[in-house]
């Protein structure tokens, strides 16, 4: 009898085991998005036999690395509760100065870069000077930064691309290990991420800040100190990616990046950090610029057009950031 009770017992503890590891799994917004790149890369395999081979695969992670590695500066944004508009801006902007520095200034290779990156931190210190110092709304003040840094760029170039010598193209077109350099930069950013955030009392600050900005103040956090780091993280970021991309296209491109702000925003929601602050991963991060770039290499490989694939897009961020309000109301 004793142990006819005891399995009647495990029985009914077992369902609810696993439901409640299910919940806990569900919960976890980075792994749902895990779950649904495995999905898009099966189904899109199946639609086309070359997905899985290693030129398509590693031509997916070179696409991916320039979003990538400005979506992490976007991350410690959003982990605030900001935004940054002016992320393509001022990847524009670090694409012109490092080709101006070495096509009109004849600077080597790593102080032209040190010179764009540089600019691209202080750049994203700007706004963040404004929105800590004066409480200005995130949205508003990254909206004119978006103009300002790009104008600059307009004004030097007068317009034009600004070519430097092929032999500055290896940062964006060679490799390393058997890997393009794009992808093992993005790979290196988002692990010095990952240790800031998740190692650091400078990383618990950031979610300290999104999650209760009054509490943060209360506890001695310099909240307006971390305002200003985050944007001038997600400027320095953003350069990163501008130096790639000149490698890459060989010229300074003043006209270039525009709208990266949309796919970087959408890498950050995709991964499961909350619009509103405060919860979030930076592997989510990763995931979610995986994401995005495999979704764009099968809709090339199915033929969509890319106006439609711009509509796809759009309503798959719009989706994610519905998902993530639902998930916010339930936990209250």
């Amino acid at each position: 009898m004793g142990e006819a009770a005891g399995t009647g017992a495990t029985s009914r503890e077992q369902p609810a085991g696993l439901a409640g590891l299910v919940r806990t799994v569900v919960a976890r917004p980075e792994f749902v998005s895990f779950v649904a790149l495995i999905v898009l890369m099966v189904l899109t395999a199946s639609m086309n036999e070359n997905f899985f081979t290693v030129d398509n695969l590693l031509n997916i992670t070179r696409q991916v690395s320039i979003t990538g590695i400005v979506a992490v500066g976007m991350t410690f944004v959003i982990l605030t509760g900001g935004i940054d508009l002016s992320v393509g801006a001022i990847v524009a902007l670090a694409s012109t100065l490092m080709a101006g520095m070495i096509a009109d200034f004849g600077l080597p290779f790593w102080l032209a870069a040190l010179v764009a990156v540089v600019g691209g931190a202080l750049t994203g210190a700007v706004s963040g000077f404004f929105i800590a110092r004066f409480a200005l709304p995130p949205i508003i003040v990254t909206l004119a930064m978006m103009e300002i840094p790009r104008g600059l760029g307009l004004i030097y170039t007068n317009g034009y691309p600004l070519p430097i010598d092929r032999e500055y193209g290896f940062l964006g077109r060679e490799y390393i290990l058997g890997l393009p350099i794009p992808t093992l930069i993005m790979l290196i950013v988002f692990v010095v991420a990952y240790f800031v955030l998740n190692r650091l009392p400078i990383g618990r600050y950031v979610y300290a800040v999104g999650g209760n900005e009054d509490a943060a103040i209360l506890s001695g956090i310099r909240t307006a100190r971390i305002k200003l780091m985050v944007y001038a993280v997600s400027g320095f970021t953003a350069a990163i990616a501008g130096l790639i991309q000149t490698s890459r296209l060989l010229s300074g491109q003043p006209n270039s990046a525009i709208g990266m702000e949309l796919d970087a925003i959408a890498a950050v929601v995709l991964g499961g950090t909350a619009i509103t602050g405060g919860r979030g991963h930076i592997v989510g991060t990763l995931i979610g610029a995986l994401l995005l770039g495999v979704l764009n290499n099968s809709l090339n490989m199915i033929g969509l057009s890319p106006y439609s694939q711009r509509v796809v897009k759009g309503v798959i961020l719009l989706i994610a950031v519905l998902i993530g309000y639902l998930r916010k109301q339930n936990s209250r």
